[in-house]
């Protein structure tokens, strides 16, 4: 019976990358972006990223924090890119959904930071689901 190297479970290597001292950080910096618990981003982390994301997850999240979204307001306060291109824990067609109803609802009177922290709210509600 032939055994393949991909059947190894990753993630207590996945964790410890996570864990480690600059990683730690760059988590409980990504998890008081969106509002949530280190533990809860953590565990999405580790199941949804490959080692060589989490590897480069520090320099990924200083590159989208200098380079992302710079022209859009609304864009950079929900994370559009830093969140799907940069760090991808929202797909695009979500992101896009959300950027979408945040801009309607502030084009429909609703004061702008009221419609980001909705819009916040959903890209937590898609990160966790």
């Amino acid at each position: 019976m032939t055994r393949y190297l991909y059947e190894k479970d990753l993630r207590p290597m996945k964790y410890t990358i996570l864990t480690s001292t600059k990683h730690d950080r760059t988590v409980r910096e990504i998890a008081r972006c969106l509002g949530m618990a280190d533990a809860k981003l953590r565990m999405v982390m580790i199941r949804r990223f490959d080692m060589s994301l989490l590897e480069n997850l520090e320099s990924r999240w200083e590159m989208g924090q200098k380079y992302a979204d710079g022209a859009d307001l609304v864009a950079e306060e929900l994370g559009y890119e830093l969140f799907t291109r940069f760090v991808p824990l929202v797909d695009t067609e979500t992101m896009q959904s959300i950027y979408d109803e945040t801009k309607t609802m502030i084009g429909d009177g609703l004061a702008a930071d009221e419609a980001v922290a909705r819009g916040k709210e959903r890209i937590r509600e898609a990160v966790l689901g």
